[in-house]
């Protein structure tokens, strides 16, 4: 991972200051300056944390592929709590 601004680094940037999170993920694909990501934090022990969020994000994803939720227009993107 690089360190320091990337293409979509002020986006990441907005989405954590409107969310007053502590830390926050952008993923863009196909975007305007193409496919790519930013990771913002300053708590090092969310970035050690990171890993294991988004291999379980990976895998409510492949559940949701195969066996879609009934509940119409749920994201898996709301269950990372």
């Amino acid at each position: 991972m690089a360190w320091g601004p990337g293409k979509y680094d002020d986006l990441c940037t907005r989405v954590r200051e409107e969310a007053k999170a502590d830390a926050a993920i952008v993923i863009v694909i196909n975007g305007a300056n193409g496919s790519g990501f930013s990771v913002q934090t300053d708590n090092p022990l969310l970035l050690a944390k990171l890993p294991e969020l988004l291999e379980h994000m990976a895998r409510e994803l492949r559940v949701d592929g195969v066996a879609p939720s009934p509940k119409a227009g749920r994201s898996p993107f709301t269950r990372l709590s």
